[in-house]
């Protein structure tokens, strides 16, 4: 039978054992591995709570990704369901199976399956697992396995584990301050609490709306972990605190940060935070004043540095001219100058950064640019030379229909 033909009966036969929930939850002491996923998926995207949680709790692979989005009425149910099931304590029941399930991921629009392939059942690994966290499973096996041989003591292959086996917890954090947000922080941050250190809170990505919120599940996280921030209406002094600890992140996103915090002694504190970061791979600048600033900030990011989100930054000719002469313009495949002035003077400085991004540029936003008839085809030899061009977004110009005509034709090839 076809893959795809087997793959709908598997949901089937999952659908109809969901239709009575104590039935499934009392099957799955039983339940063959290769139902689980199924069983996972039905039960996600149903909303059933009671059985994810039991999902969890006998999961019987090392890793389990929720991958998809899900309904945002049920989406805080369904994740403090699934945290619940975590077995971060000894059983009480001497006798129950040992749970398997290290690694929750409660990230959303994953590109990874619902669990990892295990090639050596005693070795299991997951390819999303914490690598920079000495609260990490790797980091703390690495210590075991140093403590152990230190000690010269040799375990045999049947003696049992430890009781207290670590968990990692995969997640992004949002703070913005709403209730909902705020009541499932806290009950995270219960739960990391209460399991006296096996539960690892991985926080990959972090966003805060309100820098006013209640922040204090940060003291729970390892900053090292993170990857991705994003702040919003904060103090530049405020971004540089969080940013100085996260030595591996890899994307920035600030917007609306006040204009007199991007002056002076703020901004070189927060130049020098930026510095460090040599992961840093996209940075998003939104309402950021950087008037005739940006040579500076371009001078210590990592020179192989791919994506510039630089919207209504106050950009000036010169700074489109320290933007082209930048190790980073032989690199830049997206690219965002919307809501800036950067032809205003004079066409040369943007021509030259087409120029010099047209090996790689694949995305290039313009919009409300004040961008004219006479500015456009004075720039438009340069953008035809972008051929791995695949997004062109230039709204709110003033563009004549004939311009466009003409730049389609130059274009579409």
């Amino acid at each position: 039978m076809e893959q795809k033909g087997t793959a709908t009966l598997l949901e089937l036969a999952a659908k109809s054992l969901l239709s009575n929930e104590p039935a499934a939850i009392h099957a799955l002491e039983e339940l063959p591995r290769d139902l689980f996923v199924p069983l996972f998926g039905a039960a996600f995207l149903g909303g059933h709570t009671k059985v994810l949680k039991e999902l969890v709790r006998v999961w019987p692979f090392c890793c389990l990704h929720i991958r998809t989005s899900f309904r945002e009425k049920s989406y805080y149910e369904i994740l403090e369901a699934m945290i619940d099931g975590l077995q971060i304590l000894p059983a009480q029941n001497p006798s129950a199976r040992r749970p398997k399930l290290r690694i929750l991921d409660l990230r959303q629009d994953l590109e990874c399956e619902t669990t990892c392939s295990e090639f050596q059942k005693r070795t299991p690994s997951c390819s999303e697992s914490c690598i920079y966290s000495q609260h990490s499973i790797l980091k703390m096996k690495e210590a075991r396995q140093h403590n152990v041989q230190g000690l010269g003591i040799v375990h045999s292959e049947s003696e049992p584990q430890s009781a207290w086996e670590p968990v990692e917890l995969l997640v992004d954090i949002s703070i913005s301050g709403t209730l909902r947000k705020n009541q499932f922080l806290s009950f995270l941050q219960r739960k990391v609490e209460q399991s006296f250190g096996s539960l690892h809170l991985c926080c990959r990505g972090l966003q805060i709306d309100n820098m006013s919120s209640d922040r204090s599940i940060l003291r729970l996280v390892d900053m090292g972990c993170t990857d991705y921030l994003e702040v919003k209406n904060a103090d530049l002094s405020e971004v540089t605190t969080l940013v100085s600890e996260m030595i591996h992140l890899t994307s920035l996103s600030l917007f609306n940060i006040p204009t007199k915090s991007c002056k002076g002694r703020k901004f070189r504190n927060f130049l020098t935070g930026l510095e460090r970061l040599d992961n840093l791979q996209d940075i998003s600048l939104s309402s950021f004043y950087l008037k005739n600033q940006l040579q500076k900030l371009l001078r210590v990011l990592p020179p192989d540095m791919d994506t510039f989100y630089l919207s209504s930054c106050g950009l000036s000719n010169r700074d489109v001219t320290a933007l082209s002469q930048s190790p980073q313009a032989t690199h830049i495949m997206l690219l965002d100058l919307s809501n800036n002035e950067i032809v205003s003077e004079d066409y040369g400085p943007f021509q030259t950064l087409l120029e010099n991004v047209s090996g790689t540029l694949q995305h290039l936003e313009v919009n409300n640019c004040q961008i004219t008839d006479s500015a456009l085809s004075a720039v438009l030899p340069a953008l035809s030379r972008c051929t791995r061009l695949r997004v062109l977004s230039f709204v709110h110009n003033p563009i004549t229909m004939a311009m466009l005509i003409s730049l389609l034709q130059q274009l579409t090839s």
